[in-house]
């Protein structure tokens, strides 16, 4: 490196400090994050100004969301083999990684409802309710509704990915597993199959109730809960975002892909994942 004098007016050169400037032959930083397919995925098909926007904030999203399923798979394996820190940290990524598609939100916001109208019939029947990420994601985390299934049911590769989703424990389902190991719980607390929708159990709500009367003594188990609480906490604010969004730009019209819009997205609200976690709250 140089320790000569820049001259102000001379505009700097970072090959000087040894900044690689040729690529022939070798990877840069476009070549590595496949930059040409990213950046050439937008089509819009309309000519509508904010139809990019649109869709770069919806295929974002489902970037954000690859990610959380990643996250989410592998926090789950550390679970069952009761790695819990490392878990911790991949539960408290994807509690982050909703942050980031909460503030999504507040980008497409600016688009107003005569901005959507330009392009809203060029969807067509598409529809976020349509996303199997978002599916796959309620899936993992406990949300298992079986009639969710038929919007992918066109697609062998998608009905067969979350059907495989189904056959395994979701993350809430680990975590009991984890609660039953660390003060016991009831057979029938703890689910044989898993392709079915959690029932809330007086039970668990009893033991979680144990570990957060002595939290120094299940101080790993007190931290899965509140991991887990935390990243509901940034699902529900996702949730909600979601529906303000809508009614700012659709009002109560019904969704391209056919559901109640508003309606619809305002009874998801009331889904609980962790159901035992927020209602024990209220005995302590």
């Amino acid at each position: 490196m140089t320790n000569e004098p820049q001259n102000q007016n001379t505009p700097f050169d970072p090959a000087k400090d040894g900044a690689q400037m040729q690529f022939d032959g070798r990877m840069s930083y476009g070549d590595y994050l496949g930059l040409d397919a990213i950046l050439g995925a937008q089509a819009p098909k309309s000519s509508a100004h904010d139809e990019l926007l649109f869709i770069i904030q919806h295929q974002t999203s489902e970037l954000w969301m690859k990610l959380a399923v990643h996250e989410l798979q592998a926090a789950r394996t550390l679970l069952i083999d009761g790695h819990y820190r490392p878990a911790f940290k991949m539960l408290a990524r994807v509690s982050r990684i909703f942050e980031q598609l909460n503030s999504a939100w507040d980008v497409l916001r600016t688009m107003t409802p005569s901005d959507y109208t330009r392009f809203r019939e060029d969807l067509g029947q598409s529809s976020g309710f349509q996303s199997y990420q978002n599916r796959q994601i309620e899936y993992m985390l406990g949300n298992r509704n079986l009639a969710m299934l038929r919007p992918h049911a066109h697609r062998d590769d998608l009905t067969k990915l979350l059907a495989n989703e189904l056959a395994q424990p979701s993350l809430y389902d680990v975590a009991l597993m984890a609660l039953d190991r660390a003060v016991g719980l009831p057979p029938e607390a703890l689910r044989q199959t898993y392709d079915a929708p959690y029932q809330k159990s007086d039970a668990v709500m009893a033991a979680w109730l144990k570990i957060y009367q002595d939290p120094e003594a299940h101080w790993e188990l007190y931290e899965l809960a509140e991991k887990l609480v935390d990243l509901e906490d940034y699902f529900r604010r996702w949730r909600f975002n979601h529906v303000t969004t809508v009614e700012r730009v659709i009002g109560f019209k019904r969704g391209t892909g056919g559901t109640g819009g508003v309606s619809y997205l305002r009874r998801m609200l009331e889904v609980e994942l962790f159901p035992e976690l927020w209602h024990m709250r209220t005995d302590l």
